[in-house]
């Protein structure tokens, strides 16, 4: 096992870099995105259409390519703040609000009317004092 240990010294060192950086960005920025959410957002039986339909075909793809970028790497870093520090569930529900696929509004609509879940994101908005986030079962 220390033999192990000391020939993989450097990718040891990254994931601890790697582990830590993402828990401080979590921190930062999940707060913000969880804010960001309308109150009433899972109220809707259907999404409404979103602004961003009505912007320039490229600005609103490479809007698009970054919008889901970001959701991909919170949904990976939070499936790693499960086994490491950090708020790895609430950190991949923002990431999976982030993305774009099939069945998604319904999805984040089961997923955030669970209460641990719900509890984590109302908490969150209070710190800003926003109002919690109004569900309507899926």
């Amino acid at each position: 096992m220390l033999a192990w240990l000391s020939e993989h010294q450097m990718l040891l060192t990254w994931l601890s870099i790697a582990s830590l950086a993402t828990f401080i960005g979590s921190l930062l920025a999940l707060p913000w995105m969880v804010a960001m959410i309308p109150e009433d957002y899972f109220l809707y039986g259907n999404r409404e259409t979103t602004t961003l339909k009505k912007r320039h075909p490229v600005i609103r793809g490479l809007l698009l390519v970054g919008k889901n970028l970001l959701g991909l790497i919170l949904l990976c870093g939070g499936f790693l703040m499960l086994f490491m520090p950090g708020q790895g569930i609430l950190t991949m529900a923002v990431g999976l609000l982030l993305l774009d696929y099939p069945g998604k509004y319904t999805l984040e609509k089961r997923i955030v009317s669970t209460p641990s879940v719900l509890k984590g994101l109302n908490w969150l908005r209070a710190k800003r004092h926003l109002p919690a986030l109004k569900v309507d079962k899926p």
